[in-house]
């Protein structure tokens, strides 16, 4: 079969022909439909991030993955060939490490994938496989970020740093949750004005000196991982405010005033990835029609396309929100 792989020692990428995979016990094997190109992909190539428990050299890319399951392995229960699925991109291994599909273990930049049956959720047969394949990261890591780490409340207010594919989600999800206020800023004007007709209340340029005029929110949320946005996020947080870190800038953290960060009891949070519950959650959010992710699919290009598609995303070619691959 044709797989998008990378090898870690020299971050070179290769669409080429791999052995078809087989499923063991409690696996199952999916024809993939569609995987999506995320901003942690470009990074896994440029060496800003690593696999931290991959076993060998080099690993098929992609942690978003929808499709079919086109063969079962022994002793799995509740599912069955042509059943219409999407994967949980990491799990806690054996020895509660987490790990992440696409790279730590092979992805969905591929014509099949092998997935754990209790990794995986069901999908109605009205949820596009372009559309469900960027659930899990594109839409679960910022529900994961507002619900479970921030804690976000109905009539909070909110400030989201960097609208790409995590941070034009968060918007739409903050306005489902029924916030107060919210804020978007990214540099890009094409950035700002999608945030604006998806339910930003205001957009700003991070050099806009009218955002400080929108201090003492509740939180503020770092999709950008950029170090300057974190001190600017604080300077944004009222009492108690909570500043979510989940842009990765392989940076120090540091809080420039402690008298004030102590007064004012502020929190800082990381956040990474997200749960099951998570995307079975946003599943039935698009089943009810309260989540709309039929603008989120920027481009749909071939698997032999994927240089292209990385670079787009890279480069912001087109102002994407997720770009997504079909084998």
């Amino acid at each position: 079969m044709k797989a998008g792989r990378v090898t870690i020692s020299t971050r070179k990428f290769e669409v080429k022909e791999i052995p078809t995979p087989t499923p063991k016990q409690g696996e199952v094997r999916i024809k993939v439909g569609a995987a999506g190109v995320c901003l942690s992909d470009v990074h896994l190539l440029d060496g800003t991030l690593s696999p931290g428990y991959l076993k060998g050299d080099e690993v098929t890319l992609g942690h978003e993955v929808a499709g079919t399951i086109d063969q079962l392995g022994g002793g799995v229960k509740g599912y069955q060939v042509g059943d219409r699925v999407i994967v949980i991109a990491g799990e806690r291994n054996e020895k509660n490490q987490i790990t992440t599909l696409g790279f730590d273990y092979d992805g969905g930049y591929a014509e099949y994938v092998i997935a754990k049956a209790a990794l995986l959720v069901g999908i109605p047969d009205s949820l596009t496989f372009e559309e469900a394949a960027i659930i899990p990261d594109a839409v679960s890591t910022p529900w994961a970020a507002i619900s479970s780490t921030a804690r976000m409340q109905k009539g909070e207010s909110a400030a989201v740093f960097g609208i790409g594919g995590l941070g034009i989600h968060a918007i739409q999800l903050l306005k489902i949750l029924g916030c107060s206020k919210i804020i978007a800023i990214d540099p890009r004007p094409e950035a700002r004005g999608k945030a604006l007709e998806i339910g930003a209340n205001c957009a700003f340029d991070p050099s806009d000196e009218e955002l400080k005029k929108h201090r003492g929110l509740n939180a503020v949320f770092d999709f950008a991982g950029i170090a300057s946005v974190r001190k600017q996020g604080l300077s944004l947080l009222g009492e108690q405010g909570r500043l979510v870190i989940v842009g990765i800038a392989n940076e120090a953290i540091t809080i420039p005033n402690d008298i004030a960060f102590t007064y004012m009891r502020t929190q800082v949070l990381g956040h990474y990835g997200s749960e099951r519950h998570h995307t079975v959650e946003l599943v039935e959010m698009v089943n009810d029609g309260r989540l709309k992710l039929s603008e989120s699919v920027t481009e749909v290009l071939s698997l032999d396309q994927a240089d292209l598609a990385l670079e787009k995303l890279s480069k912001k070619i087109g102002n994407p929100i997720r770009i997504v691959l079909k084998p």
